[in-house]
């Protein structure tokens, strides 16, 4: 499992042109759910973005976690962080898991958060969506549940 958390004062989804759903301060999350990613994988990676100390303390130093922050999360699947693009000019997605592996781990990953007690808002699974992300820093950090970075 893979995800590229961002530090954002905004976002919001639009699918078909109307929003679906935006946040205030807090991480925009894109989640790609590999082939064979398990419960235990979700679980280390939902602790990680919850407790990801990335929010700047009273020093301006990065020491709070969203969760310190009050902040919410954007939780958006996105298959395509599992493109391969090492071959070729064509990224295969040959490791990305298929729609019905995937959405049921992302809906696991939306209630793990949920139990957590963050405010979570998500994309449309499947949709071709339109996301606007005002990151704020930029402050965007790259996390696998493999600890391959």
């Amino acid at each position: 499992m893979r995800a590229v958390v961002q530090r954002t004062l905004s976002s919001r989804v639009t699918v078909d042109g109307r929003v679906i759903s935006s946040i205030g301060l807090g991480l925009t999350v894109l989640l790609g759910i590999g082939k064979g990613d398990t419960a235990a994988d979700a679980d280390y990676l939902m602790d990680k973005i919850a407790n990801l100390r990335i929010f700047p303390d009273q020093e301006g130093k990065m020491n709070l976690s969203v969760q310190d922050v009050a902040g919410e999360i954007l939780l958006i699947s996105q298959f395509t962080l599992y493109g391969d693009a090492r071959k070729g000019r064509r990224p295969s997605f040959t490791e990305a898991a298929l729609p019905d592996q995937a959405r049921p781990m992302f809906d696991y990953c939306v209630e793990n958060l949920r139990r957590k007690g963050l405010k979570i808002q998500t994309g449309e699974f499947g949709a071709e969506m339109q996301v606007d992300i005002c990151n704020n820093g930029p402050c965007t950090i790259l996390l696998d549940s493999f600890r391959a970075f």
